[in-house]
Order: C-alpha cells, then sequence, then structure tokens
C-alpha cells in the first residue's frame, strides 16, 4: 500500500473546554512576543530544547525497535491488511447473487454495523477496508475466460480468489444496491440507525459530512492520503519539484494514538520568492519544542511584517539556516509523528521537508466549492480564541500553531456530525428549521444497502448504460454510451466513491442484433475448451472396444468419453478426459505403450484452437491459484486382464500377467531387460487411494493442507487433488516422481483450477451443435475480434483496478449466459488491493 493509515489514539489526555480555552490562552500570553530575548532567556530555551530532543529521540527508536521486534502490529506485517479467501468447502460450489451481497454488506459494514462474516468465505481486517468496487461485465461467461486465458494477464494475476458465479436476477447492479442489509439486535447497529435517523436531510449533503461521514473515529480517519498530498500541492517524495527537499524519519503507517505536532512557519520575500524565517512546533499538550528565526538565504525584498512579524533588526544577528531547523525538526518529531497545521502544504514547502503523515485544518472544517475558512476565524468560533489580532504587530506562528493543534484535536475528539451540528450557523452561516411532522408517523428506516450507506455519510454511484431498473436515486447514477467512457468517467472523479458499481456491456451488445451468431460463438467457445482435453491414440490392435480403450486410459484421470475412429485401415480412438491433468499425464505416459506387440501413438489434435495450448497450459501451472495443489493417480491393478501390456514409462518398464494370452517373457523364461537399472510392475492387488495413504505419501514434501478424493457413487478414487500450505512442498513432490513412481503414483502440476470440478464441466451447456462446430473450426474474423475486444476488456480492469484507494475490496463478475440450450455460468473474482 501506498500509504496504510493504521494510525493511532491521539494523547488528548482531559480536552475539556478549559483545556482549549482558559489554560491554553494564559500559555500563549506568557510567551514573550520580544524576538530578540536577553541571553539567559536563550540560554534556558536552548537547554530545554536540548532535554527534548533526545527524549523524542529516545522514543522514535523504542517506537523503530518495537515495530521491529514485534512485526509491526499495526501497518507492516502483511497479515494486518485486509485480504479475502474462499472456504475450501465452498471452492467448488457456485455463488449466488445472495451470497456476493453478504460479503458487500459485511465488507461495508461490518460487526460494527452488525452484520457477520459471509458463510462462504472469510474477509479478515474488515475495518481497514476503504471501499468497494464491483464491475459487472455482461455477455461474459466462465468458458470466455479460459478460452481467452492468456489474453487477460490482469484477471488471472492481480485476484486471488476465484468462484463460478451464477445469477439469480436479471438485474444483477439493481440487486447489489436494493439487497436487504439483515436486521440485528447487535448494539452497534441500533446505534448507527440512532446517530443518523435523526439527522436532517440538508446535512447529508454538507461538505463536511460528505466527506467523513457522521461518527467519530480515531485521528488516521482525518490523516491525508498520499493521493490527496498531491492534489493539494504537498511536497510528496518522488514528485517532481521536491527533489531537494529533505524527507523525516517516517514509519510507514501510524496509529491512533500516534501523537500531534502543531507546526505554523513565517516568510520573507527574497529575490527568489518566499523563503522560511521563522519555525515554531508544539507538541500534542501545546508545549512549545521548537521556535527559531531562520535567516533566509536570498536577499530579502519585503519583509512581510504586518502578516509575518519579522523586521530587520530581528534577523540581522541571526545565522540559523534552513539546513539547520530542517536537523533540529528531524530529530525532534517521532518517527510516528502527524503534523498538524492550516494549509501546512506551504509551511512545509517553506522549510522543504518531506512529512508523510499531516492533518490539515483547513481541509476538516471543509466549505462548499472548495473554500477554506482562516485559522482565525476557526479559532475563534470553534476554540473562542482570539488570534492574529490586529493590535499584534504580524502573526504569532507558536499561537497559530496551537490554535490548528487545538482545532484539530476538537475535530477528532467531537466527531464530524456535532463539529457540524455545534457551529452550523456560526461557520457555515445557515440554520435548520424543525419540521412540524409528528414523529411517532415516520416512516420506518429503510435497510437496503445504498440507504444503509448513506444513512451513515458513505457515497455510493452507478456508472454504465442507462437503466430504469437501478435502484438508486438519479444523482448517484451516471449513464454513459460505451465501457470507455464509464472507465474514463470513473477516474475523472476526485475522491472515488465508497461503493462503486460500473456496469461494462460492450459484450452484450456486440454484435447487436445478431443472436445465432451469438449462440454459435458460445458453442464454438465449449467447443475449443473441450479439444484441450482431447487425445488421439493408435494404431489399436484389432477389434479393441470402446470399455477397453476408457480402461486404458482411465489410470491418467477420470474419462468424459470415448470414440471409436473405425474409417481409416487401423483403429483408432478419440479420448476426452474431464480434467487437463488426465491428457496431459495420458501424452507423458502411455504415448510408445506396447499393446499386443504394435506400439500405440498418442497425441493431441491439431486445429488451430490448440495451436497455443502449450502456452496456455504453461500458464495455468503458473496460476496463483494453482501453485500449492498438486494431481496424483494411484495406478489401478493390472491394466492387462485381456491384454498384455509391455511398455517404457518414465524411462521405467512395466510389466503384465494376464490369463490366457500370451506371455511377454522372453523364450528363455527370463523376464524383460531392465531399462536404466529399473524394473516396475503393475500389481493385480486393489490399490488403495484414501485421504490417510495420501497424506501418509505426500506429507514428506511439505504440510498437505487439503486433500480432494473425487470418486463416483459406490466407486473408489483413482486420482487426488493435493493442496500443499505452500508451493515448496508441490516443486519437491515435482522432483521425486521417479520415487513415486515406485509407489505406483503418477503425478503431474495442478492445471483445472481448483474452483471447477472439471474442465469440460463448465462447457456441457453448450455440447448442443458439438458435432457440427467440430467441423468449421478455422476462426473467423468475428472471433478475431472476439478476442481483441477481450484484451481491450482486460486492459481497462487493470487501468480501473490500479485507479482505486489501497484498501478497497475489489469484485469483478462476468454473469454468464442463459439460452435454450442450458445456461454457461459466469465468474466472479475478488480481491483487497
Amino acid at each position: 500500500m501506498q500509504q496504510c493509515l493504521c494510525l493511532s489514539h491521539v494523547f488528548i489526555t482531559s480536552t475539556s473546554g478549559e483545556k482549549f480555552g482558559t489554560s491554553w490562552t494564559n500559555n500563549i500570553r506568557n510567551i514573550s512576543l520580544n524576538m530578540e530575548p536577553s541571553s539567559s532567556a536563550a540560554t534556558s530555551n536552548r537547554q530545554k530544547r536540548k532535554n527534548i530532543a533526545p527524549t523524542a529521540h529516545e522514543k522514535a527508536k523504542r517506537l523503530k525497535t518495537e515495530q521491529e521486534g514485534e512485526g509491526a502490529v499495526e501497518c507492516a506485517h502483511p497479515t494486518r491488511s485486509p485480504r479475502i479467501s474462499v472456504l475450501p468447502g465452498r471452492l467448488q460450489q457456485p455463488i449466488t447473487l445472495n451470497e456476493l451481497t453478504e460479503l458487500l454488506h459485511y465488507a461495508a459494514l461490518g460487526k460494527a454495523g452488525g452484520i457477520r462474516q459471509p458463510s462462504w468465505c472469510r474477509l479478515r481486517h474488515q475495518r481497514k477496508v476503504k471501499g468497494v468496487n464491483v464491475v459487472v461485465v455482461e455477455g461474459l461467461t466462465q468458458s470466455h475466460f479460459y478460452k481467452h486465458y492468456l489474453t487477460l494477464p490482469h484477471l488471472r494475476t492481480k485476484y486471488n480468489s476465484r468462484l463460478t458465479f451464477t445469477a439469480s436476477s436479471d438485474n444483477v447492479v439493481s440487486g447489489i444496491f436494493s439487497s436487504e442489509v439483515p436486521t440485528s439486535d447487535a448494539p452497534s447497529l441500533s446505534q448507527i440507525h440512532t446517530e443518523n435517523s435523526e439527522l436532517h436531510k440538508a446535512l447529508t449533503h454538507h461538505p463536511v459530512i460528505t466527506k467523513f461521514g457522521t461518527r467519530r473515529r480515531g485521528l488516521t480517519a482525518y490523516v491525508l492520503t498520499q493521493e490527496e498530498m498531491i492534489k493539494r500541492h504537498y511536497p510528496v517524495k518522488g514528485m517532481p519539484g521536491f527533489e531537494e527537499f529533505v524527507c523525516t524519519d517516517c514509519v510507514d503507517c501510524v496509529t491512533d494514538s500516534s501523537p500531534l505536532y502543531g507546526l505554523d512557519c513565517e516568510m520573507c520575500l527574497t529575490e527568489k520568492g518566499n523563503e522560511l524565517a521563522r519555525v515554531s512546533l508544539v507538541d500534542s499538550d501545546g508545549n512549545c519544542v521548537l521556535d527559531e528565526l531562520v535567516k533566509p538565504q536570498n536577499r530579502i525584498l519585503n519583509y512581510l511584517t504586518k502578516f509575518s512579524g519579522i523586521t530587520a533588526a530581528m534577523l540581522r544577528p541571526i545565522t540559523t539556516t534552513l539546513r539547520d531547523v530542517q536537523a533540529k525538526l528531524r530529530a525532534l518529531l517521532p518517527r510516528d509523528a502527524v503534523l498538524v497545521g492550516h494549509s501546512l502544504n506551504n509551511d512545509l514547502v517553506a522549510l522543504k521537508l518531506i512529512h508523510q503523515h499531516v492533518i490539515d485544518t483547513s481541509l476538516l472544517y471543509r466549505r462548499e466549492f472548495g473554500q477554506r475558512f482562516k485559522l482565525k476565524v476557526l479559532a475563534e468560533t470553534v476554540l473562542k480564541r482570539q488570534i492574529q489580532t490586529e493590535e499584534k504587530k504580524g502573526h504569532n506562528p507558536i499561537e497559530d500553531a496551537v490554535a490548528a493543534l487545538g482545532l484539530a484535536q476538537y475535530f477528532i475528539k467531537t466527531g464530524p456530525r456535532k463539529v457540524v451540528e455545534h457551529h452550523l450557523e456560526e461557520l457555515w452561516g445557515y440554520t435548520i428549521e424543525e419540521e412540524s411532522t409528528d414523529r411517532a408517523s415516520a416512516p420506518t428506516p429503510s435497510h437496503r444497502f445504498a440507504d444503509m450507506l448513506q444513512r451513515v455519510g458513505r457515497s455510493v454511484a452507478y456508472l454504465g448504460k442507462r437503466s430504469d431498473d437501478v435502484a438508486l436515486d438519479l444523482s448517484n447514477q451516471q449513464w454513459h454510451n460505451s465501457d470507455k467512457e464509464v472507465l474514463a468517467s470513473f477516474r475523472r472523479q476526485n475522491k472515488c466513491p465508497f461503493l462503486s458499481v460500473l456496469q461494462f456491456s460492450s459484450f452484450s451488445d456486440h454484435p447487436k442484433g445478431c443472436v445465432v451468431h451469438q449462440q454459435q460463438q458460445y458453442q464454438r467457445v465449449c467447443v475449443n475448451l473441450r479439444d484441450m482435453c482431447v487425445v488421439f491414440a493408435g494404431p489399436l490392435p484389432a477389434g479393441f472396444s470402446e470399455r477397453e480403450v476408457k480402461r486404458l486410459f482411465c489410470c491418467c484421470g477420470p474419462v468424459r468419453r470415448i470414440k471409436m475412429l473405425n474409417t481409416t485401415a487401423r483403429v483408432h480412438a478419440e479420448v476426452e478426459f474431464e480434467l487437463l491433468e488426465g491428457a496431459k499425464l495420458a501424452l507423458k505416459t502411455l504415448n510408445g505403450l506396447n499393446l499386443q506387440g504394435q506400439s500405440i501413438e498418442v497425441k493431441r489434435p491439431v486445429h488451430e484452437s490448440i495451436l497455443d495450448l502449450d502456452l496456455t497450459l504453461d500458464a495455468l501451472m503458473g496460476d496463483a491459484l494453482n501453485a500449492s495443489h498438486l494431481y496424483a493417480v494411484k495406478l489401478k491393478p493390472s491394466m492387462a486382464e485381456r491384454i498384455n501390456i509391455s511398455a517404457r514409462v518414465n524411462g521405467h518398464t512395466l510389466d503384465a500377467e494376464c490369463p490366457g494370452v500370451t506371455s511377454v517373457k522372453t523364450a528363455n523364461g527370463l523376464p524383460p531387460p531392465k531399462v536404466n537399472g529399473k524394473r516396475l510392475r503393475l500389481t493385480t492387488a486393489k490399490p488403495e487411494l484414501s485421504e490417510e495413504t495420501v497424506r501418509e505419501t505426500f506429507g514428506r514434501f511439505g504440510t498437505v493442507e487439503r486433500i480432494v478424493l473425487p470418486a463416483k457413487p459406490g466407486k473408489r478414487a483413482r486420482h487426488a487433488h493435493i493442496k500443499f500450505e505452500s508451493p515448496e512442498g508441490t516443486r519437491a513432490a515435482l522432483s521425486a516422481a521417479d520415487d513415486l513412481w515406485k509407489e505406483d503414483y503418477i503425478i503431474c502440476p495442478s492445471l483445472t483450477p481448483p474452483h471447477l470440478r472439471s474442465w469440460v464441466a463448465m462447457t456441457t451447456a453448450g455440447a448442443e451443435g458439438e458435432a457440427e462446430e467440430r467441423t468449421h473450426r478455422h476462426t473467423g474474423s468475428r472471433d478475431q475480434e472476439m478476442q481483441l475486444m477481450m484484451g481491450k476488456l482486460d486492459r481497462r480492469l487493470g487501468k480501473l483496478f490500479r485507479s482505486l484507494p489501497d484498501g478497497t475490496l475489489s469484485v469483478v463478475m462476468l454473469l454468464g449466459h442463459t439460452s435454450a440450450h442450458g445456461h454457461l455460468p459466469g465468474l466472479c473474482f475478488m480481491e483487497v488491493k
């Protein structure tokens, strides 16, 4: 993350009215306005600063040590960031729209809103979720994703959670906004209703409420993000124009208990523009820890005494330079310090200082149309304190720093709603007339998702094609005619809505009015995906039956279909596996097999859809979802009840004896020769493939997290999907393939994603017309256009993902397709940026 706001409590040790008023005013009055202190006073001040600086430095050291020793509990440890995972038992079950909205409700409202964790997944550290973004892609299915797998690098690499999706509604977008948030007796949810049900409608669009919501939160909610700092012209490391600026020694992430420091500077006009002339820093108790006059580097043209209070006489004896005060500030500020100021960007630019964590009081007390209140007005109205009065000669930076600090502490302690209600007329200039409606007749608050979010001050938005069915106020909708316009409009927004739903409709609109072509295209996609699981075998012995072919090839994995090819002089067979792994193992282990004295060849079909198959399989093998998975098959008892087998597999010799057929032993009765010093034999005993035996066999390579043994009712499991705790376990097992072969196991890396029961299962709805489609394999111009459109979609989704704030839950939904032949399911991608 660019900036994780895990920031901590402000030690507002007694922020009573007296604290903000009298006692601080007295402190200010006791500060001498004489800018030429006596030598004894200067010595005393210097001594005081000497005593303070090491303490702050020691605190910073302690903080650094604690973070390094404890793994930076609040922010640096990656497990503290929000993350999502699917429960193992739900991986191969499609999710519905209702189940998806469970996740969205929890991500947005969490336990604080009385919402429970979803039943099918786990979202950890929900409190740190900064927003929810959902992209609904119409007209695409799960099959499209895997058919164009190589064309979609963003979707297949950036999302670590992927599930089959079945739409239960024709209007998914409206279903998200109008979904009912479950009612709860939890005090937290009732508290939200109590706090917001009486919020006047006029206040819901107040700039402070729109930005910060209504609930009181810790200081981290008000620290500027890096994007906001760039937008507000703050010095940010790496941005042009700030190459020579000095960076403070900051932690990457602060907490709600991090200390606040008030900062203010005064400038003079020189030949090079405004330059620093005085800097003041106060701690969270309002005590001055630094107050220095600074000699500008260039010739002064105007001391700006009316505003700065600086005179020529004051600067004449000063030798302190900008570099000196930069060093002092770096030494004084703890690593987790949060700087507070009013339009603080001007002060940091004058200091030529980069500090990562800041609160700007001019952006806390917001006005309409980007206007800002003066510090003097805020101090007088909110803190009841007079600063920058006319009788004083210029501003006092200590006084201004204390005022900015007090304003920030008051805002954090009071909360945005109370701040607005208490000072609505004084600051924003209007009042709210009480409505005479009978309170008892007030309507029951809506529990619709969009309404709930807006009641707690969180913005919602829909961007997509015009639809009268979207259950959302028109003010929160933006209609566009193309996916390109939708993306551009979203990226132009100054601030991302907390919940945003984008609808991409290019695929449902294309080709317009050509339903027949669209259906043919879906069928062709399904056929091409099934071809990835097909191998051809032959020549086979005369009279070889379909059943015998199946018995032979099922040693590599479950076989879906056998088609005998008897049109040539010799017998061949087309074998379609249910899994990609089955076809891969058949090519690896059965090619060159000796059947009744003749060698068979096992190979893939050759046509356009298979030309890049090796690249697709390599990409699937490297898929993050498959990284820790392994596919293993336990060899059946002798596959040679009716035939003799003698073949080389992985450099080994396999033998089998069958009653009633000619033995493969040599004429002198000796067994077949060893190959590479090894001879392996297919046993006649029943193979035992159970979770215990698999765990015992493969546990030596690493911790086995999960074992799936697919089997039909009443049948023994013949293959296993093994999930290791880490990819190292998978790599260790693959490197020991020869040793596992001795134990009658053949293995390969997983290729079929774990959310699919089988590769061909996602294509069965398009099986009608298969024979016809297999005769028209050539890629047409429309198919090439589809390929280009898929690439554009992936690039747009990548741009959208990169524009989201860190901590945003991103969901992409391919809705699927329903036709007269059945339903092709969609696909749901989930990740927290």
